[in-house]
């Protein structure tokens, strides 16, 4: 081996989930009979072990915050998945994509089977679905004339709006946007992608709003 070769260690392989139900079956129709039979090795939080999947959108549906979640997508933006994922640990009540509706489902890890997501070809559509359902529009983006997230809490009902990795949210976006904050950032790079955007300010209004979660 040369000197400058790297070391692969190939590491154990750590299956997830549990197998199948030991002992009697539960009788609640939560339970999935196929997971009981075969395991669970979903991608789940151990309350939902077993249960069917719409069982668990169910049960999820009664304590989802009061914020929502959109993003536009002009360019089949590959952030788009890492948001829905992000919605779904934060428990956002819908994700909105504005623009194309396919999406690369890829980063979602299969999240959005338990997450609600809502399709507006255009930002006009969108903005006016918004105020249809009373929720202002909150862009997150460091744009000029952008406040500062960490000195302002974010409305207990809203929409976040992120724009696409490069140029940020577009003119229409910015228009109908009621407000736009900024996240603060110290390095040499010009933005942050909106996986990571939307996560802070995801856990932004968790910290101001939400209590812990569930058990």
């Amino acid at each position: 081996m040369a000197p400058d070769e790297p070391v692969t260690v190939d590491e154990p392989q750590v299956e997830v989930g549990v197998g199948p139900w030991p002992g009697p079956w539960p009788d609640d129709e939560r339970y999935d009979p196929e997971l009981l039979e075969r395991g669970d090795r979903r991608n789940v939080v151990d309350r939902y072990r077993y249960w069917r999947r719409e069982a668990v959108v169910e049960d999820l549906d009664r304590r989802r915050h009061g914020f929502h979640v959109a993003i536009e997508n002009w360019q089949h933006d590959f952030n788009i998945g890492t948001v829905v994922r992000n919605a779904n640990a934060f428990l956002a009540a819908e994700v909105h994509i504005v623009g194309l509706r396919r999406w690369n489902r890829r980063g979602a890890m299969v999240t959005d089977r338990y997450q609600h997501v809502r399709h507006h070809p255009t930002i006009e559509e969108f903005a006016g679905w918004a105020r249809g359902a009373g929720l202002p529009i909150i862009g997150i983006d460091n744009l000029p004339g952008s406040r500062p997230m960490e000195t302002v809490t974010l409305p207990r009902e809203c929409i976040l709006i992120f724009g696409q990795e490069g140029p940020g949210l577009s003119d229409a976006a910015r228009a109908a946007c009621s407000e736009l904050f900024s996240i603060a950032q110290y390095g040499s790079t010009r933005s942050i992608n909106a996986g990571v955007a939307s996560g802070i300010a995801m856990h932004s209004w968790v910290r101001a709003h939400a209590g812990p979660p569930p058990d």
